[in-house]
């Protein structure tokens, strides 16, 4: 078994990603700033997103902030500030500057992480050679999976939050949650209610690595296409345009996209379960489909 200390991995993943996500929350300020001093009201988005139009924001105060810089180092003792109709101010051009030191941080933590799992079998094996995945989904993988705990690759599934519940997607909704006991600080054992799959990883496999396999051209972004076509060409499954709480079983655009994304995802985890597994010396169960259908998969 490989004697690999995921630890610091751990460590260097999640703090990238907590510089991202401070990164883009400051970007959604700063815009908010400079669109507010236009007059302009603020878009409605996510904390933790930049939407298209203020990522065009962002480049053009780059652009400002590059040139009013090397304005100021030409005349570093001058008092008259080279600002322009946006950046008007040293403290506007600190506040865009301390943006781009955040960036910079960012890719440099991605960086390193990159050169770290270089050193990792099963990233030198198998996760380097799919397309779609880089460094950083590379150490959300390694970094929050423990291989030698998943027996099936169902128990990946779960731990993953891609399994069903009562004829749905796991989710946080309130039919999905178990009873969990925890210690209080005062070490009395109570229970809660408590979401049983790990929400980063979910979060990172849904959201961000589907969409880069469908956008990559990913071998597995086919899994996608034959599950979606799947659905929609299925006579006994209610198709509906727009969501109706009346009839919330029914199969709208949304629910048919996730569905195959989440299978999509299931199947990459799949493959994942086996390589690692086999890389460990680990027993390596079929899943479901193999076992119990007989069906093959490859991507």
């Amino acid at each position: 078994m490989s004697t690999t200390d995921y630890g610091p991995i751990r460590v260097l993943t999640r703090g990238a990603y907590d510089l991202q996500k401070l990164r883009i929350s400051t970007g959604n300020r700063i815009v908010g700033n400079f669109r507010a001093k236009l007059g302009q009201a603020p878009g409605l988005k996510a904390e933790d997103e930049l939407s298209a139009e203020d990522q065009r924001m962002i480049v053009d105060l780059k652009h400002r902030h590059k040139r009013i810089a090397d304005a100021l180092a030409k005349k570093p003792r001058s008092r008259e500030f080279p600002g322009d109709e946006l950046i008007s101010s040293r403290a506007e051009l600190a506040l865009v500057g301390e943006y781009l030191n955040m960036e910079s941080l960012e890719a440099s933590n991605f960086r390193q992480l990159g050169k770290v799992l270089e050193d990792v079998p099963i990233y030198q094996e198998f996760l380097e050679e799919v397309r779609g995945i880089g460094p950083a989904m590379a150490g959300v993988i390694i970094s929050e999976i423990d291989i030698t705990k998943a027996r099936y690759v169902s128990s990946l599934w779960k731990y993953a939050g891609l399994d069903v519940a009562n004829g749905k997607g796991r989710s946080r909704k309130e039919e999905h949650l178990v009873l969990r006991e925890y210690v209080t600080k005062d070490g009395e054992v109570k229970e809660k209610r408590s979401i049983t799959y790990n929400p980063f990883l979910k979060t990172k496999l849904v959201g961000v690595l589907g969409a880069s396999f469908l956008r990559s051209a990913s071998p597995y972004a086919q899994y996608y296409r034959d599950y979606r076509h799947r659905i929609e060409s299925d006579p006994t499954r209610e198709k509906v345009k727009k969501y109706d709480a009346d009839n919330p079983t029914a199969w709208t655009p949304l629910r048919v996209h996730q569905a195959s994304i989440r299978y999509m995802v299931k199947r990459f985890l799949a493959d994942l379960y086996v390589a690692w597994r086999t890389l460990e010396k680990l027993p390596v169960a079929p899943d479901y489909h193999e076992a119990k259908l007989g069906h093959k998969h490859a991507a």
